[in-house]
């Protein structure tokens, strides 16, 4: 009962965040006016791909460890989490612990790069830079925004978000290599395999994008209007709730894609997300199955979401100003 009522402000939360402030790309969109489109496109691809390589690589061990987690029905704690860190560090090596960052590395760069493009380029068509300062309409365009952004990316790079999954938790001697993921998912399972879990991705990105996004955009905001300026210390403290914010209110769903995205590995059937979401329900309770590996989230989340952001505006101010 708690975690739904924390939840349901949590998604709640950012409409009156993003209603006291004007959007955070306002700031940008005034400093560059006299770039080109393209210019403007160019560095967003080049920042969010930096931003997503150097923020994945970062957590990618406790990104393996979660995942680890998720498919299984093993209780999951932070200690537990951590036996298993130092545990596969002893068995199999450090470069253990980064299993599968080859296909992150694939899907993240351009996935980023997508992403943080697709959402400047949606702020544009859905004309939040042009709205008037207290307009409460801009709250739910600045949340619309951050979700096609998401959705966008999330869509032309999911056969790769899948091959991560896969490798990441496989023993060593199943996949070799990226190329090796595709071949055998294609000749096993069929090219449909390609998007198992798709549709949970969909329902999830949805609210994790569009509250990461628009909470992000009004904290900075809020920062620059309080103090006066921003930093990258700034960036990754707003990056950080936002992070923490988003990730929660999607997680279940992110469970749901895991369990069925490695359903061909862990033996178990996992045909639809209502299907899935009722399993881990019986067979692991609301919390411990649901939000099991939430705690590790906490951590990882907030990091990772913190450094993308930090990275991503500082780059493309960067680059922007070297066209000035």
């Amino acid at each position: 009962c708690h975690t739904h009522v924390s939840l349901g402000l949590l998604s709640m939360s950012y409409v009156r965040f993003a209603v006291e402030a004007n959007d955070f790309l306002d700031y940008v969109s005034g400093s560059y006016s006299s770039l080109s489109n393209l210019t403007i496109v160019v560095t967003s691809l080049l920042a969010g791909a930096s931003a997503g390589a150097l923020a994945k690589s970062a957590i990618a061990p406790l990104d393996r460890t979660k995942i680890t987690f998720q498919i299984s029905n093993k209780k999951y704690s932070t200690k537990a989490a951590f036996r298993f860190i130092i545990a596969s560090w002893k068995n199999e090596g450090l470069l253990s612990l980064w299993r599968g960052n080859s296909a992150t590395m694939a899907r993240i760069i351009p996935h980023a790069a997508i992403q943080f493009t697709a959402h400047e380029q949606w702020k544009r068509v859905l004309g939040i830079e042009t709205e008037v300062k207290g307009n409460p309409h801009v709250a739910k365009k600045k949340f619309l925004a951050g979700s096609l952004a998401g959705l966008t990316s999330q869509s032309l790079t999911y056969p790769l978000d899948l091959a991560r999954a896969r490798m990441a938790v496989a023993d060593k001697d199943v996949y070799n290599s990226l190329i090796q993921v595709f071949v055998k998912i294609f000749k096993q399972e069929g090219i449909a395999a390609f998007y198992k879990g798709y549709w949970a991705t969909v329902l999830g990105v949805i609210p994790y994008a569009g509250v990461s996004f628009c909470t992000y955009g009004t904290l900075q905001k809020f920062v620059e209007s309080k103090y006066g300026s921003k930093n990258t210390g700034s960036n990754l403290v707003c990056g950080a709730i936002a992070g923490a914010f988003g990730q929660t209110s999607s997680y279940p769903l992110d469970i749901v894609r895991r369990r069925m995205q490695t359903s061909a590995i862990t033996g178990r059937s996992y045909t639809s997300i209502t299907q899935t979401l009722v399993t881990i329900y019986r067979e692991e309770g609301f919390v411990r199955g649901l939000y099991k590996g939430l705690s590790m989230n906490w951590i990882k989340g907030p990091i990772a979401v913190g450094i993308s952001f930090a990275t991503y505006d500082h780059i493309k101010e960067y680059l922007r100003s070297l066209f000035i």
